[in-house]
C-alpha cells in the first residue's frame, strides 16, 4: 500500500483566493484533517498563517486541490 502523507505542500502552485476582501495564499493541505494552512493578507499586509477548513473554500479552489 502507498504511504499516506500527513500534508501536501501547495505553496509552489501559487493558489490564492479572496473571501470578504481578505486575500489568502494556500500553503499546505492536510487530507486527514481536511484543513488548509493559508497565509492571510489584509489591505496588502501579511496578517499571519491561519488554518481553514476545506469546506469553507470557494468551489474553484476545491477543484484545484481535489482531496480524494
Amino acid at each position: 500500500m502507498a504511504k499516506n502523507r500527513k500534508s501536501i505542500e501547495l505553496h509552489d502552485k501559487k493558489i490564492s483566493f479572496e473571501l470578504e476582501n481578505v486575500s489568502y495564499d494556500v500553503i499546505r493541505f492536510y487530507p486527514t484533517k481536511m484543513t488548509l494552512d493559508v497565509m492571510v493578507f489584509e489591505n496588502g499586509a501579511k496578517e499571519g498563517i491561519k488554518t481553514l477548513p476545506f469546506a469553507h473554500l470557494p468551489k474553484e479552489i476545491k477543484k484545484i486541490i481535489k482531496p480524494n
